[in-house]
């Protein structure tokens, strides 16, 4: 059975914001390219072509995205309504059996996929264990077997999460629970939760197993995305042997897009330039600049500016969407 890839990306990145206002959260620049293209990437070179991607709000960008970059059998499903990860996939899934891996399209992953798929014969879920389960799926097992599946229990069972990762070796199971699920209205927390669909997988028979997930990185809020963003840029032997520039210090590691300009400036460690971003006369540090965001006489650091945005004359941290300005009082007066 050939294996279909179903991405769940309609959320609306609320904790993201201004960003978000303007862009999906997929595609903010993380590292040099949009966290979305971070996913595609992996899985074209696990040899996977078949993907659904669920879209909700500015989904024809992430449509554009897709189709103007990546050779793949692409298709998109709407979420119109935020019902719950169970619903977005629902969306995505036919009545047929068909052998289905969902991976959360706002997370980054390292792992060896194509491993995976080749020794595992029945479902299987990705998981690691946190301090404080009650945000996340909590999985319960016996060996590597999973027993019982609990959405964000108040109080958890087990410290064994669910990490974003799932290979359904039968989707016609998933697609029945997702039905079951919409004709009972079985809902947490208002919701309806992939997790509760994978339990009601096990309470029909379908055996499911774990396999452990270490490198897992969220990219759901300017923190977290900023720790992803260090991760990517650290592992990347271009990012860490960056090409010198004139009239600038780059401290690797760091990602410059070849249409940015630096001038008379320092940039890094950990920061991305993105396409047609300027700096000049500045410091940026542990940072984010996205297309045509443009830096002046300021010091940047655990910054995330956004496309277009501008910053003159400032000395402090930057959450900043698209299209804004920032700008001293002496900057302002000399404009």
């Amino acid at each position: 059975m050939p294996l279909r890839v179903i991405i769940p990306v309609a959320g609306v990145g609320s904790r993201l914001r201004p960003h978000t206002f303007t862009i999906p959260k997929v595609l903010l620049n993380v590292a040099g390219k949009p966290i979305l293209g971070h996913i595609l990437d992996y899985l074209q070179a696990a040899g996977l072509r078949k993907v659904t991607l669920v879209v909700g709000p500015m989904g024809d960008l992430v449509e554009k995205y897709v189709q103007d970059r990546y050779d793949l059998d692409a298709t998109f499903a709407t979420q119109a309504e935020p019902l719950g990860l169970g619903h977005a996939v629902s969306l995505a899934l036919k009545d047929e059996n068909e052998e289905l891996l969902i991976i959360l399209g706002d997370t980054i992953f390292d792992f060896d996929l194509a491993s995976l798929l080749q020794t595992s014969s029945i479902s299987v879920i990705g998981v690691k264990e946190v301090a404080d389960p009650r945000r996340f799926g909590v999985v319960e097992v016996e060996g590597d077997r999973v027993v019982r599946l609990v959405e964000k229990p108040e109080k958890p069972k087990s410290n064994l999460v669910i990490a974003g990762i799932y290979l359904v070796r039968h989707g016609m199971a998933l697609y029945n629970a997702t039905q079951t699920l919409f004709k009972r209205n079985l809902t947490t927390r208002g919701e309806y939760q992939l997790t509760d669909a994978l339990q009601l997988m096990l309470e029909e028979g379908e055996p499911i197993c774990t396999f452990p997930i270490d490198g897992w990185y969220d990219c759901g809020k300017v923190e977290t995305l900023l720790e992803t963003h260090r991760y990517l840029l650290g592992k990347d032997p271009e990012c860490r042997n960056p090409i010198p520039r004139e009239r600038a210090v780059l401290v690797p590691p760091v990602y410059v897009h070849p249409s940015a300009t630096v001038e008379n400036a320092v940039i890094g460690p950990y920061v991305t330039l993105a396409e047609n971003a300027i700096v000049r006369d500045a410091m940026v540090r542990d940072s984010i600049l996205g297309q045509g965001a443009e830096v002046r006489a300021a010091l940047v650091e655990e910054s995330l500016v956004g496309n277009n945005a501008e910053i003159v004359g400032q000395f402090q941290r930057f959450n900043v969407g698209d299209s804004s300005e920032i700008l001293s009082g002496s900057a302002r007066n000399t404009d």
